[in-house]
């Protein structure tokens, strides 16, 4: 929504300043540049990435309308998840864990919670990790550098549609000179004509170079901005998952290792801990009455 919200401010604010000097919004209606600029913009994004990774950028862009789903109450449930398979692991010993980590997808365990489950990178992530903890054959410090290792390779390819937005808008710039160069030279081909008709030419190729310093900054480069914001939100979940692993392969109790997830949440969205002993305590409660 934000998004939105944003776009309309840039996009409300020039139009009123512009009207505001008397000027016509229908000299900067130029479909011609808009051609020009867009698609050089696509052209480019086309020749430079694959289709997988073109089509994964369009869904993360209208994605953003969504806002960033990792809210305080995705992280509760984070961390009542980590909370219940821990306990379950003291309970009923570690190869208890073996059947639910080895198809998390099929795991009655992990759709209870949800966004978690639908979480493709979080549920891997945790999967993947558990089996090398219930076979027990690395030491802590070496299942840090697994975890830090996959988390790295995760955020490399999770940037990549930002990466493109962010060269978008670089390059905007650039092709709106493209676009007003050839209004010029169409400009060129109409001197000695009527003077209303060069000056209309010439207002059509100086709208070019606007569109261009316009797309860059008011539209892609936000946009770059905000995706990587979104991966950096979901790199600190999976960083949550990785405390608090890191904690149970210690053998920490089930709250210490819910506690080191919780110290990794970002201030604006953390549960104090109070709010979490709460929540944890609710949830045994309603484990213990189902069973």
């Amino acid at each position: 929504m934000l998004l939105i919200v944003g776009l309309v401010v840039v996009f409300g604010s020039i139009v009123v300043g512009y009207t505001m000097h008397g000027g016509r919004i229908a000299a900067l209606v130029q479909i011609s540049e808009f051609i020009i600029i867009g698609g050089a913009g696509l052209g480019s994004v086309l020749v430079a990435n694959p289709p997988s990774v073109v089509a994964k950028t369009f869904r993360e862009i209208f994605g953003l309308v969504r806002g960033n789903p990792y809210t305080k109450a995705r992280y509760m449930e984070l961390l009542q998840m980590l909370y219940d398979m821990f306990m379950m692991a003291r309970r009923e010993g570690v190869v208890a864990l073996d059947q639910h980590v080895e198809r998390p997808e099929e795991s009655s365990f992990f759709r209870r919670y949800p966004f978690f489950h639908s979480n493709h990178h979080a549920l891997s992530f945790l999967a993947d990790t558990m089996k090398v903890m219930i076979s027990g054959s690395v030491a802590t410090y070496d299942l840090m550098e697994l975890m830090d290792v996959d988390l790295e390779t995760m955020r490399e390819e999770a940037m990549r549609p930002s990466h493109i937005m962010a060269k978008v808008a670089d390059a905007m710039p650039g092709f709106g000179i493209v676009a007003a160069v050839l209004g010029v030279v169409i400009t060129m081909g109409a001197i000695g004509g009527p003077p209303e008709e060069v000056g209309h030419k010439v207002a059509a190729a100086l709208v070019g170079t606007f569109l261009g310093i316009l797309f860059s900054y008011g539209i892609f480069g936000p946009i770059a901005a905000a995706m990587e914001a979104q991966v950096n939100s979901e790199v600190q979940y999976l960083s949550c998952i990785k405390y608090a692993l890191l904690s149970f392969g210690r053998g920490d109790a089930p709250l210490t290792g819910v506690e080191f997830a919780r110290r990794n949440i970002e201030p604006s969205v953390r549960p104090t801990f109070t709010e979490m002993e709460e929540t944890l305590r609710s949830g045994a409660r309603a484990t213990a009455r189902a069973a």
